[in-house]
């Protein structure tokens, strides 16, 4: 392969991994919002999802954590405080934990 077509390719790659990132970025900066009953009974519906884990964000938001043991998707929310609901941050593999941190075991 000649350099201009290598410069090209590379290029081309460049503009591609770019073009992910900045979809990515977008996504998660413009949270999908709503009624938490109507994004509840969604992520129950369509995923199996249910709340594993909440917390306190914040003066005005809480945060949960719904996932499914059987398909292993998982969700991370947001509820402010005037009642809407906004979806943060999706993913794949999701496993229950109970081990303390740090873990035990041999520093690699």
């Amino acid at each position: 392969m000649n350099r201009p077509t290598m410069t090209r390719m590379i290029f081309a790659l460049s503009l591609g991994f770019g073009g992910v990132i900045l979809a990515t970025q977008i996504a998660f900066a413009n949270p999908q919002c709503g009624s938490r009953e109507a994004l509840t009974a969604l992520l129950a519906d369509r995923y199996g999802e249910t709340r594993r884990a909440m917390g306190v964000a914040g003066a005005d938001a809480v945060m949960e954590l719904y996932a499914s043991g059987a398909t292993g998707t998982w969700t991370i929310t947001m509820t402010l405080a005037d009642g809407r609901m906004c979806l943060m941050a999706s993913g794949l593999g999701y496993e229950a934990l109970t081990d303390d941190l740090p873990a035990k075991g041999e520093r690699i």
